[in-house]
């Protein structure tokens, strides 16, 4: 089963989860806010993906950190931020059991669910 994980409100989702049903794709939505993330799922991508990738640096959470949570991050602090705070993780973070997608591109998702 497919699994686009992210947060109902934010814009990148909305335009995945719209290409996804235009498209036909089966898929189960996640929403960290409401499903909650676990810290064994986390690590599994931050082993697979590098914790800077998943760590959304542009988006309001991490705006409004303190200087003292942004400053000198590394990949234990990272991951307690987005344990902390999902919303702070890249979104959509595209799960299709063999393969795992950061951000919405149309050629990606293309490429990979056809």
């Amino acid at each position: 089963m497919i699994t686009l994980y992210g947060i109902t409100n934010c814009d990148t989702i909305k335009r995945a989860r719209r290409w996804l049903t235009l498209h036909g794709v089966d898929y189960r939505f996640h929403d960290y806010r409401k499903d909650g993330l676990s810290e064994a799922q986390l690590r599994a991508w931050v082993d697979e993906l590098g914790w800077d990738a998943l760590l959304n640096r542009r988006g309001t959470t991490w705006r409004t950190l303190p200087d003292a949570a942004r400053e000198g991050i590394d990949q234990e602090s990272a991951i307690r931020i987005m344990l902390e705070h999902p919303s702070s993780i890249r979104r959509p973070l595209l799960d299709t059991g063999e393969t795992r997608a950061l951000g919405f591109s149309e050629s990606t998702y293309t490429e990979l669910l056809g």
